[in-house]
């Protein structure tokens, strides 16, 4: 365990973390809403720093990264724990108190990344902004090694512990659930307004941003949703990548899978004012692909996983010379 960051001490042992928008107040011997941030005489203390479930190499298009150094592989770790707590959760069996970890340091985390040729380090998984401690240490050992920082997350962060990690982070996929508060706080257990000031926050730093909405029917599959969040993310650039992902029964959720007509319709909507929108999840004929948004070349072709640079020369596209928007 180790010391938190960001949390300050109240009366009659409690503490207050200050690192996400949850705002816990928390008993002694009692957790946050994440599961791992614990009051101990008084103190909070990170359970699970130094601790990894899952670490291996992943290709970045499953981040999912599809303007970040495409076709690469990037060793991929994260822990346990989040702070929301989403009715679909892909990933709930990371969420149990019980879930086993196993021991690692950032200078390992490096090392194994830089043994493997890794062109970086995905921070993903879990939610890791509530792994902050170790994250922070560990992305600022990647960039003194030479290597990328890539953090798939909820965005659900407060703006200072935010801007303390920026400076050190090259890319993020950011979850965006929705647009409407109700949905995060009746389906989540959260807030959305954070998650889009995170968003904000990212673009501003000079981050490389790519934005996630999973298509849930029923719940947030509208066109009046989707054309909110298309504003949303023009609001940042129309060159933002936007990434629907179809949705699958998971965890507590029974509501039957996202149809592919949803996705399309989604799409529609996207491109009339972004330049680049695809579809996950889901086998579509145009969902993957990226083209030149000024002559339609194809510019980056995938199939899966698999990626081929097709129309991108010295950074342009080359066929009009549009500068790509495209990290290579």
């Amino acid at each position: 365990m180790k010391e938190a960051l960001y949390y300050e001490k109240l009366e009659g042992g409690k503490v207050h973390c200050l690192l996400c928008p949850q705002d816990c107040r928390i008993a002694e011997g009692k957790r946050g809403l994440c599961g791992v941030r614990r009051n101990s005489g008084g103190i909070l203390y990170s359970e699970i720093y130094n601790r990894a479930m899952a670490r291996g190499m992943d290709p970045i298009e499953k981040k999912p990264l599809y303007h970040f150094h495409p076709g690469a592989l990037i060793y991929s770790l994260g822990t346990r724990g989040c702070n929301q707590s989403c009715d679909f959760c892909q990933n709930w069996h990371m969420l149990q108190p019980d879930a086993s970890t196993a021991e690692i340091t950032s200078r390992q985390a490096v090392d194994e990344a830089l043994a493997e040729g890794s062109m970086g380090l995905a921070y993903t998984y879990n939610e890791p902004t509530i792994w902050y401690e170790f994250v922070l240490e560990c992305s600022q050992a990647a960039r003194e090694a030479g290597l990328a920082n890539v953090l798939v997350t909820n965005g659900s962060i407060n703006a200072e512990p935010f801007a303390q990690l920026a400076p050190f982070i090259d890319a993020m996929n950011i979850d965006v659930k929705s647009m409407d508060p109700e949905f995060y706080r009746k389906i989540c257990s959260s807030q959305l307004e954070p998650v889009l000031a995170t968003c904000r926050a990212a673009k501003a730093a000079g981050i490389h941003v790519e934005i996630t909405n999973l298509v849930i029917p029923t719940l947030n599959d509208s066109d009046e949703r989707f054309g909110e969040l298309v504003d949303f993310v023009a609001g940042l650039g129309p060159e933002v990548p936007l990434h629907f992902s179809a949705y699958f029964p998971s965890y507590k959720m029974t509501i039957e899978p996202t149809p592919l007509d949803s996705l399309l319709r989604a799409q529609e909507i996207a491109r009339r004012k972004l330049y680049y929108v695809y579809l996950g999840n889901v086998a579509a004929r145009d969902g993957s692909d990226t083209h030149c948004p000024q002559c339609d070349n194809l510019l980056i072709a995938r199939r899966g996983y698999r990626t081929s640079i097709a129309g991108i020369k010295d950074g342009k596209c080359d066929n009009c010379g549009r500068k790509a928007d495209v990290v290579l």
